[in-house]
C-alpha cells in the first residue's frame, strides 16, 4: 500500500485527474492535453505554492497543516467524507493504532443487539467489511450475511458480477466505501486490496480513482434463498463506543422483497417448531 506519504500523493493525483478545468470556474485553453488539472492549477485554487504542492504529490512533506488540507480539500471539490480522508492520509499517526489480526473482542453489548434485531436482517460489519455477527434472519436470506463473509470480496464474485442487476453502481459504491472506512495500515485491508487486485480489472481500475463515499443507505437487489432475487432497502449505524464498526439493517423496498422476507422468517419458525415437537 506505500507510505502513507505515497499514499497522499496518490490520492491528490487521482482527485487532481478526475476534475476537468470546467468543474473549477477555469477555461479550457486549445490544445489542452493533461486528463485533469494541472498541479500549478490546483495550487493556486488552493493558494499555496506549485513547489509545495509538489512536494505534497511526491511524499516529501509529511505534516500539512490543516488549514493547507481544508484549502486542498476546496480546491479538489472535496465532499466531507473526501476531506476526512484526506486528513487521515496526511496524518495517520493521529489516530489509534490498527489493532492487528486477530482483532480484540467485540464490546459484550454488540452480538446480542445484533441478534436482537427482529424482523429485519441485521449484520455487524468492522472498518474492511467483514461480518463479525448477524441475526438469524441475515443469516437465513443470503450466504454472504453470515459471518466469516467479507462484502467487498463477494461483490467481486464472478457469479455476483455477472448475475446482479446494476452491479457496477453498486461494486463501485463498495470500493469508495472500503476506502473511507479501512485503515491504509491494516494487514487485512492489505490482504482484500492485493486479492482483487490481481484478479478483477473492474477493482483495480477503481480502487486506483481513489474514490470516497459515505453512503449510509440505499437499495440493494438480493438474492434470498428460496424467493429469488428482491430489492432491499439498507440502513447504515455508525457505533460510536466501536470505531470501525457499524450495523447494517435490511428491509423490504416493496411487496415482493417484503413478502419475501416473510417466507424466509415463516421457513425459519417452521424449523423451530419441528425442533421443539422432536
Amino acid at each position: 500500500m506505500g507510505s502513507h506519504g505515497n499514499d497522499l500523493g496518490r490520492f491528490l493525483r487521482a482527485r487532481r485527474d478526475a476534475l476537468q478545468p470546467e468543474d473549477v470556474g477555469l477555461r479550457r485553453e486549445p490544445g489542452r492535453r493533461v486528463p485533469g488539472l494541472r498541479r500549478e492549477e490546483v495550487a493556486r485554487l488552493a493558494d499555496i505554492s506549485s513547489e509545495y504542492y509538489l512536494r505534497l504529490e511526491q511524499g516529501h512533506d509529511h505534516q500539512p497543516s490543516g488549514q493547507v488540507l481544508t484549502a486542498l480539500s476546496r480546491a479538489l471539490r472535496l465532499d466531507e467524507a473526501g476531506a476526512d480522508y484526506l486528513y487521515r492520509l496526511a496524518h495517520p499517526f493521529r489516530r489509534p493504532a490498527v489493532v492487528p489480526r486477530p482483532r480484540a473482542p467485540l464490546g459484550e453489548d454488540l452480538e446480542p443487539i445484533v441478534s436482537a434485531v427482529r424482523g429485519a436482517p441485521a449484520i455487524l460489519v468492522d472498518a474492511t467489511k467483514d461480518v463479525v455477527a448477524s441475526n438469524r434472519l441475515a443469516r437465513s436470506v443470503a450466504a454472504w450475511l453470515r459471518p466469516g463473509r467479507n462484502i467487498v470480496l463477494d461483490t467481486f464474485d464472478p457469479l455476483v458480477k455477472s448475475t446482479m442487476p446494476g452491479w457496477e453502481a453498486h461494486a463501485r459504491s463498495v470500493v469508495a466505501s472500503l476506502r473511507l472506512t479501512a485503515d491504509v495500515r491494516d494487514v487485512r485491508l492489505q490482504e482484500i486490496v492485493g486479492t482483487l487486485s490481481v484478479r478483477d480489472e473492474d477493482f483495480r481500475r477503481w480502487w486506483s480513482t481513489h474514490e470516497v463515499h459515505a453512503d449510509r443507505r440505499g437499495t440493494l437487489p438480493v438474492h434470498v434463498d428460496g424467493a429469488g432475487v428482491v430489492t432491499l432497502r439498507w440502513q447504515e449505524f455508525s457505533l460510536p463506543d466501536q470505531p470501525g464498526y457499524a450495523l447494517i439493517v435490511l428491509g423490504p423496498a416493496d411487496a415482493e422483497a417484503e413478502r419475501a422476507l416473510d417466507v424466509v422468517h415463516r421457513r425459519d419458525l417452521s424449523r423451530d417448531d419441528l425442533v421443539a415437537h422432536g
